[in-house]
């Protein structure tokens, strides 16, 4: 089993963000999957949120579905309101309308239950 599959498309996630002056916001969103090696969410009602990874990109993620393990992901967000990770973020999604795709780069991989990091790269 791969950690990439609590994040699997439908899943729900918890996001943790921060504002530059370090004020903290949680919120639940549902996985669209790994896109390019990236995971993506839509944007749909997160003001506080969108706010907060407009001043500081870092983000954490922790998925509700734990039939496949926990798993903590750390990363940094782009974005984005237009183009294809938008389009993908759209396509069958009636009941909120899109503000913006959330495309994260995930930098490092936490296994919660054996309480060691698995992956780790570079945050730029």
């Amino acid at each position: 089993m791969s950690w990439e599959n609590a994040f699997k498309t439908g899943t729900e996630l918890v996001l943790a963000t921060s504002s530059k002056k370090g004020d903290p916001n949680a919120n639940i969103v549902i996985s669209l999957g790994f896109v390019d090696n990236k995971l993506l969410v839509a944007d749909c009602q997160m003001n506080i949120t969108i706010k907060n990874l407009q001043s500081n990109n870092k983000i954490c993620v922790i998925p509700k579905n734990y039939s496949e393990g926990y798993y903590r992901v750390k990363g940094s967000v782009e974005i984005l309101n237009s183009g294809k990770y938008f389009d993908i973020c759209t396509k069958g999604n009636k009941q909120f309308p899109v503000k913006n795709a959330i495309l994260i780069d995930i930098k490092e991989v936490f296994d919660l239950d054996k309480l060691k990091v698995i992956q780790i790269r570079k945050i730029k």
